[in-house]
């Protein structure tokens, strides 16, 4: 009998496959198909709508430089939003930090939740029931759009824009988001894989650099994210990227995390761009 395999077609030309060892959960919630797998290289794996979001293997990465990068350079972050993160994942990386006093996450389905606490729990690892988190389960955009409440770091943990994740990619989200950062807050975004995904880190980019003094992106490998490196995008309209060294490191010590890839030069170098990630951030063309 020959092997199941999950396929995530990244682009016309190339196709992801993961082996599907053990079939765990396979179904239709209101808003996407939800699938649950495991792989021998990389643990359990969770698919919507056949699109690898997590991986037990890896999840660590995306994670770490999603809620690190923005809470220790901003240094006295105390409240942080969450949009997406179903998984509970970025939850748990952002409330190891001790000074964070809340943490709001807004997903909209809740069927991703309840089925990543029963099948991934290594992933959110207690996350759920921390008192500081605040789940909401509803529509990001409309939550950023009629909330009166400011956050010091907010973290756009979405799908891919498609399906119920395009509209978190909108100039119309980004400005509601930008409203709802406190005074020095920073905004940060998964961007894709600029190689097959140019156009996520560009429309991001264009939006941003009109909506904060400070609009970059930074970088991280995800091995299930296939293609290249991956963007994170980040706004601010404080100077807070620049945060030295030595600072970093401080502020990284006295935290007591223990990181699996995140480290201070780590988080320095990942806004270093190869030459053509840094052409896709400006707005121009790419194509392999």
């Amino acid at each position: 009998m020959s092997a199941a395999w999950s396929t995530e077609t990244l682009h016309p030309e190339y196709r992801q496959q993961l082996r599907i060892d053990r079939l765990i959960y396979d179904s239709q919630t209101a808003h996407q198909r939800i699938r649950i797998f495991e792989n021998a290289r990389f643990g359990r794996v969770m698919t919507l709508d056949d699109v690898v979001q997590v991986t037990e293997g890896d999840e660590f990465i995306y994670h770490e430089m999603m809620a690190h990068v923005p809470i220790l350079a901003h240094g006295a972050a105390r409240r942080v939003l969450i949009i997406g993160g179903g998984d509970g994942g970025m939850a748990r990386e952002v409330l190891r930090h001790r000074g964070i006093e809340s943490c709001t996450m807004v997903e909209i389905d809740r069927g991703v939740v309840d089925l990543c606490r029963t099948h991934l729990p290594g992933i959110s690892r207690g996350a759920f029931d921390d008192p500081r988190l605040d789940l909401v389960i509803a529509d990001g955009a409309e939550f950023v759009k009629t909330t009166d409440r400011r956050f010091d770091v907010i973290i756009i943990d979405s799908t891919d824009p498609i399906g119920p994740g395009e509209v978190l990619f909108t100039d119309s989200f980004y400005g509601h988001a930008r409203r709802c950062l406190a005074g020095g807050g920073v905004l940060v975004t998964q961007n894709g894989v600029p190689f097959l995904q140019p156009d996520e880190l560009a429309a991001t980019m264009r939006a941003f650099r009109t909506l904060f003094a400070d609009a970059a992106c930074y970088l991280a490998t995800v091995p299930s994210y296939a293609g290249g490196p991956m963007a994170f995008g980040w706004g601010t309209d404080g100077a807070v990227r620049g945060v030295t060294p030595e600072i970093l490191e401080r502020r990284f010590g006295e935290s007591g995390l223990e990181t699996r890839y995140y480290t201070p030069g780590t988080h320095l170098a990942a806004f270093a761009l190869p030459g053509y990630i840094d052409a896709v951030a400006q707005g121009d063309a790419f194509s392999a």
